[in-house]
């Protein structure tokens, strides 16, 4: 009879069916995984074969992330479209509140349907990065928490993971903590060293998101129920990390922490440079460069952006007056007719 630790519950019922579709990706990332990690040592890395798999994981992240930069690209600017449209859609909601009736349903939905193509976009079309990344760290999930089961010979070997590399990966210690570890089988120092990691995690999504409702959205969808909702979320979501990080082997807490971080980055980079119109951020940019092209003028001798609008402001004024001046000239003196 089979022990049950010798079982990789992912291998069977609903989840082997899944992972069965997921093979090709699975493949593809133990070889991306192993590459990195035989790279790291032919640049210096021999001495420290557990830091190099670390590394190795944390390069997995940016492999992904820069596959799916053209699709964070295009969610980015469908979000900034969504967000700037995002007062037109409450006054249509205002517009057709309480009422359930089917003509009143209809011409909200066909409103709100001329609302997106009019800005050209699409509520669905935001999703699809979060839709291929969730793919991506299943699959991550996956192929770490199978690794000690074919170190062990009780899978069979998958894509570049062949049993010696398993094992060697399995072994692998970092903080004093092997990767396959999670906050249940990790001792002492241990625990406290995967609780920091969670810490990470829960502060850099959490912060992504705040930082994103507060200074990126236009001010007039910054009041009612949806806004409030959005704030709660970004309380919210962090905190199912606490539940889920203990369980996660240590390897995919490295890889998690590692795309929040990268998430945090893009979302600073993004709300710095790219900000939706009308929000508190595009008016901070807006103030920037202005300071910058005063700066840049100063430098090069220039009038400020200041005194060249006066000096605009008189010109026209001048101007005026002088179209003023011609008109009085060009009228003649009506004569009265006397009557005979």
């Amino acid at each position: 009879m089979n022990n049950p630790t010798d079982v990789f519950t992912f291998d069977t019922g609903i989840y082997g069916f899944f992972y069965k579709l997921l093979r090709p990706l699975e493949w593809l990332m133990t070889y991306v995984m192993v590459w990195c990690h035989k790279f790291l040592t032919l640049i210096g890395f021999k001495d420290g074969p557990g830091f190099a798999w670390v590394l190795s994981v944390v390069l997995l992240v940016v492999f992904v992330r820069l596959c799916i930069l053209p699709f964070f690209i295009k969610q980015m600017r469908s979000m900034q479209r969504m967000q700037a449209i995002q007062p037109k859609m409450m006054k249509i909601q205002n517009k057709y509140k309480g009422k359930k009736d089917p003509a009143s349903r209809e011409a909200m939905s066909r409103e709100t349907m001329k609302l997106y193509q009019e800005n050209h976009t699409n509520p669905m079309s935001s999703c699809l990065p979060m839709f291929v990344q969730s793919f991506v760290f299943m699959t991550m999930f996956y192929v770490l928490s199978a690794v000690p089961f074919i170190g062990r010979g009780k899978r069979e070997p998958l894509g570049a993971f062949t049993r010696e590399i398993a094992k060697e990966f399995e072994e692998t210690t970092f903080f004093g903590l092997r990767v396959s570890d999670n906050f249940g089988s990790a001792q002492g120092p241990g625990k406290v060293i995967i609780g920091i990691f969670i810490l990470l995690m829960c502060l850099a999504m959490f912060y992504s998101q705040f930082h994103n409702v507060r200074k990126n959205m236009p001010r007039e969808a910054m009041k009612g129920s949806q806004y409030r909702m959005q704030q709660m979320m970004a309380f919210f979501f962090p905190l199912m990390y606490i539940f889920s990080g203990i369980v996660f082997p240590f390897a995919v807490l490295i890889y998690w922490l590692t795309n929040n971080l990268w998430n945090l980055g893009q979302t600073l980079y993004q709300v710095r440079h790219m900000p939706t119109a009308g929000s508190p951020a595009a008016e901070e940019k807006a103030e920037r460069d202005h300071r910058r092209e005063n700066a840049r003028r100063e430098r090069k001798g220039e009038p400020s952006l200041e005194e060249e609008a006066l000096m605009k402001a008189k010109e026209m004024e001048e101007e005026a007056r002088n179209n003023k001046g011609i008109s009085r000239q060009r009228e003649q003196p009506h004569r009265k007719h006397r009557k005979g």
